[in-house]
This record gives structure tokens, sequence and C-alpha cells, in this order.
């Protein structure tokens, strides 16, 4: 099948986006407003771009009803500061939630019931139970049509959980327990392989379907429900 882009609606593209770009990391970011409010949101579009200096870049779309700019990019915009949190299996479920769309006066953390931890250059505060944590100040914000933004992120302090930090300098990612995004879905990321791999291997994998973690059927999505939407919110009261 071949789709033309430029037939798409933006939710259409979304699902294509979502459920080929697989898995994505996920930035669960905190901020605070100039108020003094703090928010936490997951970002499933980030990545690494740069070394020297260290940047991040996080994706940000409108809220469901596709106007209104979350709160989390307003908070990046008007402070200037953010914090990159990286999701894991333990916080799987406040990382879900914090994608429901609260009121902007209403402090994220105390929500969720998030332990805030403290900062040394940002006034927003990191996740406390998150192993690995980015304390990070605009370099640049790039608008992607008229209500996306790419923001890019200059990293001035790692939070490394000691255990994860080597002696090498490298990070312990068979005990990080990350979570990644699968479309509107999660994966645990279980396994590690080096190529290549046995034949009988790679035969018995490649037609294999996902093995699913919570019981339901391998076909099931939360596309297909009420509470998603193309903006990554979710609805609490559809959920």
């Amino acid at each position: 099948m071949i789709i033309d882009s430029a037939d798409l609606a933006e939710a259409a593209a979304y699902k294509l986006l979502i459920g080929s770009i697989v898995p994505r990391p996920i930035a669960w970011v905190s901020t605070v407003s100039p108020e003094g409010v703090a928010n936490v949101a997951p970002i499933s579009f980030f990545t690494a771009v740069g070394r020297r200096p260290p940047m991040i870049s996080i994706s940000l779309q409108p809220r469901s009803d596709g106007v209104t700019l979350k709160d989390t990019f307003i908070n990046i915009r008007d402070t200037g500061e953010f914090v990159v949190n990286i999701a894991t299996l333990a916080n799987s479920d406040a990382v879900h939630r914090s994608a429901y769309e609260f009121e902007p006066e209403q402090d994220e953390f105390e929500l969720l019931g998030l332990e805030k931890g403290p900062c040394e250059t940002v006034s927003a505060p990191r996740i406390a139970t998150s192993p690995i944590s980015y304390e990070c100040h605009v370099d640049r914000i790039i608008p992607v049509g008229e209500l996306e933004n790419v923001v890019w992120g200059r990293i001035e302090r790692f939070h490394v959980r000691d255990d994860l930090y080597l002696e090498n300098g490298r990070i312990d990612t068979a005990g990080l327990a990350p979570v990644g995004r699968l479309a509107a879905e999660y994966t645990h990321v279980g396994n590690v392989f080096t190529t290549p791999l046995p034949e009988d291997t790679l035969q018995a994998l490649s037609t294999a379907r996902m093995r699913r973690l919570d019981g339901l059927e391998t076909d099931f999505s939360p596309i297909d429900t009420a509470a998603w939407s193309a903006s990554g919110s979710t609805r609490p009261e559809a959920s």
C-alpha cells in the first residue's frame, strides 16, 4: 500500500507515525509555570541530537482539542527550562496517568502522588523516583506547522542513580528497566542481543506476534477507544 501524505488528516498521519516508529523512548517531562505550578507529561517524540554540548529534542502537539497548547510547552516557552526524566517499568502507570489533561492550575506531582526531587540549575523539580533525569535549558524552539513545536534542550546536569553509573562511565542499561511507546501502548525492554542471531531464532521470532503482559487480546489497541486522541493526551473520564 502506498499512502500519499497530502491526503492525510492529522490524526491519520499521527497513527501512521506512532505505529511505525517503534519503540520510541519516553521523555517524562517535568516543568513549572512562572506562577510555580508543577506539571508532568510523557513525550514520545524524543531523541538525542548532540554530544557537545549534550542536547536532546522533544516534539509537542497541541491538546486533544487540536488548538490549545499543552501546559508542558507553555511552561518550557515561558521559563526556558525543563527536566527530562527517563520512564521505567516501576513508574509506568504514573507515566500513563500523567498524559491526562489536567487544568493548568493543578500541581500534577500532587495529583499523581509523585515525589519532587531538587535540581541545581533549573527551577522545575525532577521526578525523584526516576533513575535518570536531565536538567535542560532551552536552546531553540522550532515551529512545525501552525501548532506543533520542536524543543531542543541543552543538558546542564545529569542525575543518575548510583547503581546505574558504572566505573567506565557507561549506563547499566540492563538494570534500567526502561519502557517505550508502541503506537498508543507501552513496551518493557526486556531482552538484548548482538548480531548475527542464530537462523532458527530469527525464523521463530520474525513471524511471532508480540507477547502481551496485560492479558488483553493481541490485536487490542487504545487507538480504538474513546480515551485516545491524536495529541498524545489521554482523557481521564474515558479511560
